[in-house]
């Protein structure tokens, strides 16, 4: 009886430790709150990427992020998709708007704000991960058909396939072709700091959340 009471007494410590390890303490409880978690403690870095798009001449993606004071709210989708890219279109389209309307603030005005003014150095920015096919071109097309601004919101692809790959495990996107020429992968909206870092990730339902936290971030970055 001792000893089965002791063994019992083992597995549930060694039960605890696992699950305090694999949950941050118990702070968060699957993969992606983890990953999230992981990136607030601890920025990731933007590798050393190039990336092109409409408008956009070929550069270190690094460097078009890492501008001083400026915040960046980025996606990766590809243009044949029907699913989830559809839903991330829209969340950007809300944000747009917002931030259009931050942008004809101003400034001195009843309505003008520290948010209405941070708000003015958050961008927008799609990256596709299907560079193969959408081509800038394609890119710009997409752009039209969700009436983007290029002010706000741009759009950019990365042509070559290894650096592609790079970029996605960095960023911990999970893309997966699903053998008809389409792909299932994660949906997030990933905040960029000034210094070209992913700071956090929130989901793709939480559009509003992200940008206040784009927005209060760009006001801490201010001069």
């Amino acid at each position: 009886m001792l000893r089965t009471a002791l063994l019992s007494a083992l597995l549930a410590l060694c039960g605890y430790a696992s699950a305090t390890w694999l949950t941050h303490d118990f702070q968060v409880w699957t993969a992606e709150g983890a990953r999230r978690l992981e990136v607030a403690l601890q920025p990731v870095v933007t590798p050393p990427v190039v990336v092109d798009g409409p408008g956009m001449t070929p550069q270190p993606l690094a460097q078009w992020l890492a501008a001083p004071g400026t915040v960046t709210v980025v996606d990766f989708i590809y243009t044949r998709c029907q699913t989830v890219c559809l839903s991330l279109g829209s969340s950007f389209q809300q944000m747009e708007a917002s931030l259009l309307q931050d942008r004809a603030t101003v400034p001195g005005s009843a309505s003008d704000s520290p948010w209405a003014d941070a708000g003015k150095r958050v961008r927008l920015l799609s990256i596709s991960f299907d560079g193969a096919h959408d081509t800038p071109d394609q890119l710009q097309a997409y752009a039209r058909r969700l009436q983007a601004d290029p002010a706000v919101w741009q759009f950019a692809r990365i042509a070559d396939g290894a650096q592609n790959a790079q970029l996605l495990r960095r960023f911990e996107v999970v893309v997966v072709p699903d053998g008809r020429g389409d792909f299932e992968h994660n949906a997030a909206l990933l905040v960029v700091d000034g210094r070209g870092r992913l700071v956090r990730i929130f989901d793709q339902t939480e559009q509003q959340l992200a940008l206040d936290y784009a927005r209060d971030l760009a006001r801490r970055q201010l001069p």
